[in-house]
């Protein structure tokens, strides 16, 4: 629990009397005073005991993974949104963690950075537009995200030569 060690998780929970929480081992929250703490061989006996479970490590949930959960959700917000900037801004936002450690996240999860993965979904999406020309050349620069058609054109130049 010192070293926040996640070579105990799964074989025991430690629970703190003056929050009412119970967590895994190697959670990384505040280390409560000595006295506060109890264990416990497993999370239904801490419930038993009164206990909640912790928020930020999820001794409730089998396997949770908090950087692969974090990396898959922006994967999912990007996709989603990657041709509005404000929206994809604001909702990137709601996951509660800093640019920086999404883009930290990320590039650890998938080997590729924020911007690479963006980069791709426009190109992707450009070109299927370009196939279908039912637009033309200033509107689907638009709908992909870009703000200028200068801008698109480096971009488009920079990925297909």
């Amino acid at each position: 629990v010192l070293n926040n060690d996640e070579n105990y998780d799964g074989i025991f929970f430690n629970a703190v009397k003056s929050t009412g929480i119970f967590s895994r081992p190697s959670c990384k929250s505040k280390l409560p005073l000595r006295d506060n703490v109890s264990f416990y061989e497993n999370g239904q006996a801490a419930r038993k005991a009164g206990y909640r479970p912790c928020k930020r490590c999820r001794p409730d949930l089998l396997e949770y993974h908090p950087v692969k959960d974090i990396a898959k959700q922006s994967r999912k917000i990007i996709k989603q949104y990657f041709h509005t900037r404000d929206k994809l801004e604001l909702e990137i936002k709601k996951l509660g963690v800093s640019d920086h450690r999404i883009a930290e996240i990320f590039k650890e999860e998938y080997g590729i950075t924020l911007l690479e993965y963006t980069n791709s979904l426009r190109l992707d999406q450009v070109k299927k537009k370009l196939q279908n020309m039912d637009d033309d050349i200033v509107t689907i620069a638009y709908e992909v995200g870009f703000e200028s058609l200068s801008a698109f054109y480096r971009f488009f130049r920079k990925y297909t030569g």
